[in-house]
């Protein structure tokens, strides 16, 4: 009985996982920086992803998508749980004008609902979707706070979060991508970073 239930296991190690397993959609972080200029602490960051064709199509008929990148910043202390010394969000909002047939991609440090407007964004327009995914890989300058803030400890733990944001999607497409791996983006990543000297 043993040794069935030993060829058994090896034979299921052997095979193949699903497709859907397989090509999973995801993202991963590939660097964070902190950097120290005369206005303050900043985060930059790298993504990698690739966007599954379900969300492509959806963007092709012009609903928007949103993306959010989130950072802490924790002072250790060996006394007591580490203390959080500083917060930021940036949200983004990536859609295609078909008018134009330009993307757009808008950036803003709170939500960008319907409700609130585009309030105080950043805009971008692109010429195709990889150059305004792109844009949306590069997290550049999130202000982390005041170097006084801060602190001055050689090393600094950053936690940094960035996700495909399912809920600001219009209510029948929330209900459709439950349960579906095509709509799972998100990436978390937490580092002891080095305060560079800005260049």
């Amino acid at each position: 009985m043993a040794v069935f239930l030993l060829v058994w296991a090896l034979l299921l190690a052997w095979l193949p996982a699903p497709a859907a397993a397989q090509n999973r959609p995801g993202a991963a972080i590939t660097q964070m920086r902190l950097e120290q200029a005369d206005d303050g602490v900043y985060l930059s960051a790298g993504v990698q992803f690739e966007l599954p064709s379900l969300v492509e199509e959806v963007l092709d008929k012009g609903i928007a998508i949103y993306f959010v990148a989130e950072a802490e910043m924790y002072q250790e202390r060996w006394y007591w749980t580490d203390r959080k010394v500083a917060q930021v969000t940036r949200h983004m909002r990536l859609a295609y004008q078909p008018l134009t047939r330009r993307w757009r991609l808008n950036v803003s440090p709170v939500p960008i609902t319907g409700a609130a407007g585009f309030g105080i964004s950043l805009n971008q327009n692109f010429d195709s979707l990889g150059d305004a995914l792109e844009a949306i890989k590069r997290i550049g300058r999130l202000r982390m706070g005041d170097a006084a803030e801060i602190g001055d400890d050689p090393l600094h733990q950053v936690t940094f979060r960035f996700r495909l944001d399912t809920s600001q999607l219009p209510r029948p497409f929330q209900i459709g991508v439950v349960g579906q791996a095509d709509w799972n983006i998100s990436a978390e990543r937490t580092a002891k970073l080095a305060l560079e000297k800005q260049r």
